[in-house]
């Protein structure tokens, strides 16, 4: 029996400190399971803990604090790269083993799906395999995890273990972000799994049971891909070394732009989100600017609490059910 579900989403194009979220709320010891409800080997979410730097691809970060964690049935999984991940997080000290959970419904990332996708050149996606693997689970010719041997030892109905056993608490962590949604997306250029709280919903939680939705946004704008999307500044190259703007899982260079606050509101009020958490605001103090766009128009501020509360003015006025926003610094505390 489901008592409550959080969900975490990224309400930009992903990159916006997701992993950084989740693993502090396990902290709080509120849920008994936590699920990754969308994506697959194209996600990284960089989390320090212990004082060690792990990046996940797959694995819920509830293992880090011996919550069960569930990879939904939104996800797709590469075994070889899976395999590799929990190698990695065990000899870091974390028991992955224990557990870890696959939901019977995952769909597998095959090597011919990893082929095809590194001959994308319009796109720019990870090359990772996801769209050929989802392409092939919505074409009803994919496989499987419960058909995959190796597997089984982390197999289990996600149905059984969130409604007939229990109570249970859970703890929806997300990937990507709203901008890549491949329905709410700048189309064609998503990813190709949903990214929005629905996401959270089809991995078998009522819509009723939604607690609170945190919208994890950054003090500024960053995408990877193929589309042209940085904008015009000397501070955009200042920004990006600043703030580390890397992929996690390709390394490529992060494009940036400035927060689009009208873009943020759409984002917020579609997702339902009743917490907002706006990360990196430190980068932006580091190197000296302070600007966002508001209806096609670049706003500069002279300091952080201006901007600050600019958006909080914003966001009150056209935002449905948003009733909690933070800044955060990079050292991320909430």
């Amino acid at each position: 029996m489901i008592g409550f579900a959080d969900v975490i989403v990224d309400l930009q194009a992903g990159d916006t400190g997701k992993g950084k979220v989740a693993h502090a709320l396990c902290k709080t010891g509120d849920y008994t399971h936590v699920i990754r409800y969308n994506g697959g080997g194209n996600a990284g979410h960089t989390i320090y803990h212990n004082g060690k730097k792990f990046v996940t691809h797959f694995i819920p970060v509830g293992v880090m604090y011996g919550i069960k964690s569930i990879i939904g049935p939104g996800c797709v999984v590469n075994v070889k790269s899976l395999f590799d991940e929990i190698q990695v997080l065990e000899e870091g000290g974390i028991n992955v083993s224990d557990y870890l959970m696959i939901d019977k419904r995952v769909n597998i990332i095959q090597e011919k799906h990893k082929e095809e996708d590194s001959k994308d050149s319009t796109i720019g996606t990870t090359k990772t395999g996801n769209g050929p693997a989802y392409r092939d689970k919505y074409y009803r010719q994919g496989l499987r995890a419960e058909n995959e041997p190796k597997l089984q030892e982390f197999i289990c109905d996600i149905y059984e273990e969130l409604h007939l056993k229990g109570p249970v608490s859970v703890l929806f962590e997300g990937a990507q972000g709203f901008e890549l949604d491949v329905d709410w997306g700048d189309y064609p250029y998503v990813t190709s799994s949903h990214c929005t709280v629905g996401g959270a919903v089809l991995n078998g939680v009522p819509p009723q049971k939604i607690r609170n939705v945190y919208g994890i946004a950054k003090a500024y704008r960053t995408y990877v891909g193929a589309k042209h999307f940085e904008g015009d500044s000397e501070y955009f190259e200042m920004i990006r070394k600043e703030g580390g703007e890397f992929g996690a899982t390709t390394g490529r260079s992060r494009q940036i732009n400035w927060l689009d606050i009208q873009d943020l509101i759409k984002a917020a009020n579609i997702n339902g989100v009743s917490h907002l958490i706006i990360n990196k605001i430190d980068v932006l103090e580091k190197v000296g600017v302070f600007k966002l766009i508001d209806n096609g128009i670049e706003y500069t501020f002279k300091s952080t609490k201006e901007m600050m509360d600019h958006i909080d003015d914003q966001l009150t006025i056209y935002t449905d059910s948003l009733y909690d926003v933070k800044f955060s610094t990079t050292p991320f505390d909430i």
